[in-house]
């Protein structure tokens, strides 16, 4: 069972799809398709989101998506995330995710730290750190590669592997940080990228009705 916090979260998230333009509806929609494909092609959906450092909004993308999809019992989904480079989960977002209700388990240190992000009351097993998305941890064929900054989507117009490649943009907190906004912006992109994942296994949900 989901956390009660990330679970309130949720129910107030679900009242915000209104919020979500008619536009990124539709390139969510693309998302939702290619789930729901890989879904019924191969019996599971390996799902790598993508970012240059692997530092940010990839790893927020993953979470939702772990998520999203345990919220809307769609099984079979696994989350990934991975970088153009490899730097290290950064402590703006660790603090914001925390912020926003979600039990975080340091389980390496070092200069890329190891992560539990725990959801609900059974043991989640999903390591999160910086890493590059080619490496062995994530998928090497037939996963959906899903791009959420504009320079990963420029530097890797193909993404070896992957089934479908989905071009989903998010803007970087990291523009905020040291400034007085720094928090408001990471806890902003939490709930935005909240928002557009749960949106988005909500509607693979309700393909497979």
């Amino acid at each position: 069972m989901i956390n009660q916090p990330i679970l309130n979260l949720i129910h107030h998230l679900e009242t915000q799809f209104d919020d979500i333009s008619i536009a990124r509806k539709e390139e969510l929609s693309g998302l939702a398709k290619a789930i729901f494909k890989s879904l019924n092609s191969y019996n599971c959906a390996k799902i790598t989101v993508i970012c240059t450092h692997n530092s940010r909004r990839s790893q927020l993308g993953q979470l939702w998506l772990n998520v999203a999809a345990l919220y809307y019992n769609v099984s079979h989904i696994s989350t990934f995330s991975g970088g153009t480079e490899a730097t290290a989960f950064h402590l703006n977002m660790i603090n914001a995710i925390k912020r926003a209700g979600f039990n975080i388990l340091t389980i390496e240190e070092g200069n890329n730290p190891k992560y539990h992000i725990n959801i609900s009351s059974e043991i989640n097993y999903d390591v999160y750190y910086s890493k590059k998305f080619s490496e062995n941890y994530n998928p090497q064929k037939q996963f959906i590669a899903v791009m959420v900054c504009s320079e990963a989507d420029q530097g890797c117009p193909f993404v070896p592997g992957a089934s479908n490649r989905i071009s989903l943009p998010y803007q970087d907190p990291k523009n905020f940080d040291g400034t007085t906004s720094q928090n408001e912006a990471y806890d902003n992109k939490v709930l935005e990228i909240g928002r557009e994942m749960l949106y988005t296994l909500n509607l693979v949900k309700s393909m497979q009705k």
